[in-house]
């Protein structure tokens, strides 16, 4: 068979790579968020259409490919809408992320090229019953989380939080702390917390460790699984953790929660912007003061100065390495003021 059959980074927590499973079609109501589904690659298929893999690494896709996703919702302001549900009497759908989140695609940015088609080819079971990500989640008994923590959020996708990220940690390592890197909301790609992990993260953990293929679900079911991620993390004893909220706090993917369940253990909030205007709207929209402003809109001297008028809080371009300086002494002071440090 010429055609291949892909695991999608969704199915990094799960064991389908070691232990077998069956392919089987089920009824539309027995569908859900966080089912594991096949769906085989249908042209038209632009040729630069790809897959992410368990790994990490991206594989180019032809018609005719299988792939292991997850049934989602996306809602991405820059690039791709869709959602499982949507998904028509013919079972043609999308790959709504390279990470293998499958719905139907309903709204496509004029800006990008189409996602891959695909049609379902039924779910992932094992002696009858479906397989989802919430089989390989493996709950601990809640705590408290109390870690020091950095977070950043932003404007919009595509601000520059993970380009942040990695210099945070990187600066914090440099300090020889123990730094766990975190990404709280979004749509899952594992390229996001591994690019944490190149940068010196002891550890990486996103939304998917407990079961979710994107955060857009209801909130109070958010808000418990938020509360298991934290006690995940927590167990690993960090120093710090850096923590990144995808999207902003204004869009559906809970991340006004976020803000909500960890507000007393945050030392540090930087806002990663897009233009210089929207750091004003969503300051103004959502009642937040960051403590920093960095990302797209601060490329130039011109837009740092922009934003600091407009605003009045510092702001740095982060990509120079003359700006790192500035900002270790602003993360150290943030750090070591606080109570919950522990030296």
């Amino acid at each position: 068979m010429l055609n291949q059959y892909f695991l999608s980074s969704l199915t990094r927590i799960s064991d389908l790579d070691s232990v077998p499973f069956e392919i089987g079609s089920l009824p539309r109501s027995q569908w859900a968020t966080g089912d594991y589904v096949l769906g085989e690659v249908i042209p038209p298929l632009n040729p630069s259409s790809k897959v992410e893999l368990t790994n990490g690494r991206m594989a180019n896709l032809l018609p005719g490919d299988l792939i292991i996703g997850a049934f989602g919702v996306r809602q991405a302001t820059l690039e791709i809408v869709g959602d499982w549900q949507d998904i028509p009497t013919d079972n043609s759908l999308h790959a709504l992320t390279a990470a293998g989140l499958f719905g139907k695609a309903t709204s496509v940015s004029h800006l990008m090229s189409s996602p891959p088609a695909l049609v379902y080819q039924g779910h992932v079971l094992r002696k009858g019953q479906k397989l989802s990500m919430d089989d390989f989640i493996n709950p601990l008994s809640e705590q408290t989380y109390q870690c020091p923590t950095i977070m950043i959020i932003g404007t919009s996708m595509s601000a520059g939080k993970t380009t942040t990220a990695r210099v945070i940690i990187r600066l914090l390592r440099q300090m020889g702390l123990k730094v766990i890197g975190a990404k709280l909301t979004g749509a899952g790609r594992y390229r996001d917390i591994l690019a944490m992990q190149d940068s010196g993260a002891h550890q990486i953990f996103d939304f998917v460790d407990v079961g979710l293929p994107s955060s857009i679900c209801e909130p109070e079911e958010f808000r418990q699984r938020l509360r298991q991620l934290l006690t995940k993390i927590a167990a690993t004893k960090p120093d710090v953790v850096v923590a990144e909220a995808g999207a902003s706090p204004l869009e559906p993917y809970n991340g006004a929660i976020v803000l909500e369940e960890m507000r007393s253990q945050i030392n540090y909030t930087i806002l990663c912007a897009s233009d210089p205007y929207a750091v004003v709207g969503v300051s103004q929209g959502f009642g937040l003061h960051p403590d920093l402003i960095t990302g797209v809109a601060t490329s130039t001297s011109a837009g740092v100065q922009l934003v600091e008028k407009l605003t009045g809080i510092k702001a740095l371009t982060l990509p120079e390495r003359k700006s790192w300086e500035q900002l270790g002494d602003l993360l150290l002071t943030a750090l070591f003021k606080n109570k919950h440090h522990s030296s």
